[in-house]
Formats: structure tokens, C-alpha cells, sequence
């Protein structure tokens, strides 16, 4: 498979034939590496699986297929404990998984999990009615390098970001701008409750004093209304869309809530609902059956007495625009984690359009505190006092800021330590990592201007005695878990797997570069072998910071 590496896959073909050459046909079997040292370089639980079939002693079994073991990637075989079959791996094994990544190059890893199907992944969808703080930041992070995973093992991926143009929260973004740009002219308006109180709404509301003067103080308030709730959302999206344009964030397309209302798609969908039994009337309201349908606690509305649409209303026509409309056959959302409750209700909407919930994928985004001098730096959106994006990237930079939000779960809480993330030394994680690229880089200057020539190396140059060295077998080794770790990662929408799998890969290459001369060892075979090994790692390096969307410097 196109993204594997074959050293790996040559050898699991290896511990099939023998387990087939025993009769069974039907138990597949892979090695994978032992928790402990000692145990091999990799084991296999599969006799103790064939034990009860073959009514054989486990050890016995395991003997057989030891025996039946035919690789020269297998220096040698050995039965421990109970049957595991353990294996030590020969420097053939190594410099053919070396070697695979070489001609592969930057496809290496991409394993087609998709097969090209539709996939959609909708996340930030920040309200504009303010701009993006950290938590944002987090969120725009994980939603974009999911999309980045899922392209890369396969799918047709498109990026969406819903737009909440309407409802109640913009006219009170109108009311709050309204209530300051009377309040810059000297004249007090009562402001309104549920008011966003930061001071951005000041720069706008005098960016509509430089445009349109005081035009507006004679002028009912209810007439003005709307200009000051297009105004200021507009000019908050805007802003919105340069940041995430800073922060390598790019979208196929930005869904305005709006389109659903003006397209009658809202009432389209309710009717189906009211038609396929999921839904009722009743107290001159409509209801969804989710009691029924999820087992809620109780009933949810859909349109209330008033004839207004609820928000669940608006997400079951944006979401049956997507699965039926748009027919994508898997979406993904990114939600704040405050919004756990709701995604039963949603997997209910999408039984009932007639789609499998398991299509249906939310990821939470924890709270994310920001720390500063060692210290908790605290935080009100209500009040209007947080910590926007556009400062965290000022001050830690893009890399630093992608970088640390994907280094947890997404669901889990983050600190992000801002005196850490603009650190210049190794126990900064993503200075670590670019350093042992721009590593490999000097070396291969290095290499070059002692009259190497790269682009004539063969990528079959490894001769297997480099791998005597054991921080060049842990290097070889561990450049061969790369799909292991993408498959990982593209199935469980995670990409932390990728943070944890680079950081590990550059402290094995940092420790093998202090114990191999490399452009200056004398014996030129081995010198090449390295000069691959090296080349190699800077391909899987390079790769997995792409997906991250985080640089790879050729100089620091």
C-alpha cells in the first residue's frame, strides 16, 4: 500500500506465510514492538491465538512458526514466556525501511484510509461579534491540521467555516456598537444587558464617526439598528479572516447562517422532520421527539410559539445541508467543550435525516490557560477581557502558538506557558524539533561542500553495518513507525499523536548525531549511509511539521 514502509509490511508478510503454512488461513497476524527491553526488537501474540484452534501447546506452535519464518530482514527468532514469538531485526531491515523512505519521499506515510470520500470538517465558526481569543486560536489549530491529516491519508477534504450572521447575538453586537458610537458623540444611550463590553466596539465606533459623522444622533435608533449590526460584523470578520490567515488557516468555503433563513431551508427541513414522525406540534410550538429519539430528558424545541426558529432548529437545516444537499458522507465538527450536551441532540437530527450518527463527529475544545511569568493570566470574554489570538501570535509566534495547541488532546485542558513558547532552547518543543531540521540542513551543506553530491546518492547506499549502532537502529526504527503514527492520528482525529511522534524522533535523531560522524567520517560507504539516514529524517520531519502547519528551517 502506496505510504507504507515495505521493510515493515515485508515483514509482517513474513509471520503470515508461516502461520498459513500451519493451515489457518483466516487469523492475521503483525508484530508489534515489546513494551520492555530484552523481549526482541519486535513480538507476536498469534500462537497463543492458533493454540486452541491447532489444539497444540502455545510454545509449540510458536516454535512452528519460528520455523517457518523465512526473512533475511530476521537476524534471529526465539519463543518467550507463555509463546510469544520474538524476533531481533537484521541491519538489512533497517537500511530497507530507510531506503523506502527515500524513494517515497514526502508521500511516505500518506496511507489511503479515505479512498477519496467526502469528508467535511466545519470548526472556529466564531461568532463576529468580537475577535478570536486563544481559545479560538485552539480550535482553528485542531480543526485545520485534522483537515491537513485527512488529506493526506486520502479523503476529499472540504474546510467550512459557519457563519452566525443573525439572531439575537448580532443585533446585540448592533446595540453595543449603537450605544458606543453615541456614547463617543456625547450623548448616553441605555446599553444593552447582554452587551459585549470590549474595547474593540470603541475602534469601530469610531471608524462609523470617521466615515459617517453624526448622522446618526437624529435618527431612530430602531431605524439605525441595522447598519451598526452589518457594520460591525463585517469589519469583526474581516479581522477574523486575516487572523486565520496569519495562523495558516484557510477554509473551502464561509457558510453564512443567513443562506439557511433566506432559502426557506430552515422550514424545508422542519417539514420533513413533521413528515418522517420526529417531530410534533404541540402549545402552538414544534417540538422534536429527542426523549424518544436519544432517550433527552426531555423534548427539545425546534419553533417556538413566536414562530422563531431555535439555534437547534438552524443547525438541523445547516446540518441537512451538508449531508444531504452537499452529500458529504462525513462531517466533522469542532465545538467548545461547553457544548457537550448538545451533540446527542445533533446525532439525533442526523438519525433522523436518515444518516448514520457514527457520520456525525464532534471534538471538544478545552479551556486553555495562559500562563505567564509561571502565573495564570486571567480572562472574561462577558467583560471583554481576554487574550485575543492576534497577541498570543505576536508575542510566541505562529509555530510556537500551532505547535503547543497540539500538543494534548483537544478535549483535555491546555496551559500554554508564553515565557516557554518563545524560549530558543531545547526545552522549547517546537525549537526542539525545527532545530534537528535545521540540523540535518547544515549537515547536508556540510556534506556538500566537501564535494558530496546529494541528488546522486542512491537511496540503496545504506550498507547495513551503520546499524551496529544502536542509536542508528532506535533512528531507522522509529522513521519506519511514521505511517503507524499517521494512521493513528488520521483514525482518531489526533493530532497529538503527531506532536508526541516528532518530539520523540528528534531527541533519537539529536542523541545519533552525537555519537555518528557524519559528512566527516572517513569511509565513504558508511559515510553515505548516514548521509541517507539523515535525509530520511529530514523527509518525515518536514512531512509531520507540514501537517501541523508549522515551518521547517533550514537555518536557526
Amino acid at each position: 500500500m502506496t505510504g507504507e514502509n515495505r521493510a515493515v509490511r515485508g515483514l509482517n508478510d513474513a509471520l503470515n506465510f508461516a502461520v498459513k503454512a500451519l493451515g489457518v488461513d483466516d487469523v492475521p497476524a503483525e508484530f508489534e514492538r515489546p513494551k520492555h527491553e530484552g523481549q526482541g526488537d519486535r513480538a507476536a501474540n498469534v500462537a497463543m491465538r492458533l493454540a486452541k484452534k491447532l489444539k497444540a501447546n502455545p510454545r509449540e506452535v510458536a516454535q512452528r512458526i519460528i520455523d517457518g519464518l523465512k526473512s533475511d530482514v530476521i537476524e534471529k527468532a526465539e519463543i518467550a514466556g507463555p509463546g510469544f514469538v520474538n524476533v531481533f531485526l537484521s541491519g538489512k531491515f533497517y537500511a530497507d525501511a530507510v531506503s523506502d523512505i527515500l524513494r517515497q519521499g514526502e508521500s511516505y506515510g500518506g496511507v489511503n484510509l479515505g479512498n477519496n470520500r467526502r469528508v467535511q470538517v466545519e470548526f472556529v465558526s466564531a461568532n463576529p461579534t468580537g475577535p478570536l481569543h486563544i481559545g479560538h486560536g485552539r480550535g482553528a489549530a485542531v480543526g485545520d491540521t485534522v483537515a491537513r491529516i485527512l488529506k493526506f491519508t486520502g479523503w476529499d477534504v472540504q474546510r467550512e467555516y459557519y457563519v452566525n450572521d443573525s439572531g439575537l447575538q448580532i443585533t446585540n453586537l448592533g446595540k453595543s456598537t449603537q450605544a458606543r458610537y453615541f456614547e463617543l458623540l456625547g450623548k448616553e444611550i441605555e446599553f444593552p444587558e447582554n452587551g459585549y463590553k470590549g474595547a474593540y466596539l470603541y475602534d469601530i465606533a469610531r471608524e462609523i464617526i470617521d466615515a459617517e459623522g453624526d448622522k446618526f444622533l437624529n435618527v431612530p435608533l430602531d431605524e439605525s439598528l441595522e447598519y451598526f449590526k452589518k457594520y460591525a460584523a463585517d469589519k469583526i470578520m474581516a479581522g477574523i479572516r486575516d487572523d486565520l490567515e496569519r495562523f495558516r488557516v484557510s477554509f473551502d468555503k464561509f457558510f453564512p447562517e443567513g443562506y439557511l433563513h433566506a432559502n426557506n431551508l430552515v422550514n424545508s427541513a422542519m417539514n420533513e422532520l413533521k413528515s418522517s414522525g420526529y417531530a410534533y406540534e404541540q402549545d402552538g410550538a414544534l417540538w422534536f421527539r429527542t426523549e424518544d429519539t436519544i432517550g433527552d430528558d426531555k423534548d427539545r424545541v425546534l419553533i417556538r410559539a413566536n414562530g422563531i426558529p431555535t439555534y437547534y432548529a438552524s443547525d438541523i437545516a445547516y446540518h441537512r445541508d451538508k449531508f444531504i444537499t452537499r452529500n458529504f458522507e462525513r462531517v466533522i465538527d469542532v465545538w467548545g467543550a461547553d457544548h457537550h450536551g448538545y451533540i446527542a441532540r445533533m446525532k439525533a437530527a442526523v438519525k433522523a435525516m436518515g444518516k448514520n450518527p457514527d457520520d456525525f463527529i464532534v471534538l471538544l475544545i478545552q479551556l486553555v490557560n495562559l500562563l505567564r511569568d509561571g502565573k495564570v493570566v486571567t480572562m472574561s470574554t462577558r467583560a471583554g477581557e481576554f487574550i485575543t489570538l492576534s497577541e498570543v501570535l505576536d508575542e510566541a509566534g505562529v509555530d510556537a502558538a500551532r505547535f503547543f495547541f497540539l500538543t494534548r488532546r483537544s478535549d483535555s485542558q491546555l496551559d500554554f506557558d508564553l515565557d516557554l513558547a518563545k524560549k530558543e532552547g531545547s526545552e522549547n518543543p517546537v525549537y526542539y524539533v525545527q532545530y534537528a531540521h535545521a540540523r540535518i540542513s547544515g549537515i547536508l551543506r556540510e556534506y556538500a561542500s566537501r564535494g558530496g553530491n546529494i541528488d546522486g546518492l542512491s537511496p540503496d547506499s545504506i550498507p547495513s553495518e551503520i546499524f551496529a549502532d544502536k542509536d542508528a537502529r532506535e533512528l531507522a526504527d522509529a522513521l519506519s513507525r511514521w505511517p503507524e503514527a499517521v494512521r493513528e492520528a488520521s483514525e482518531g482525529l489526533a493530532p497529538q499523536v503527531l506532536t508526541g511522534y516528532v518530539l520523540n524522533l528528534a531527541g533519537i535523531f539529536h542523541s545519533f548525531y552525537n555519537t555518528n560522524r557524519i559528512a566527516g567520517e572517513n569511509d565513504e560507504g558508511i559515510r553515505d549511509g548516514r548521509i541517507n539516514l539523515v535525509r530520511a529524517t529530514k523527509i518525515v520531519i518536514s512531512t509531520c511539521l507540514g501537517l501541523l502547519g508549522v515551518t521547517a528551517p533550514e537555518r536557526m
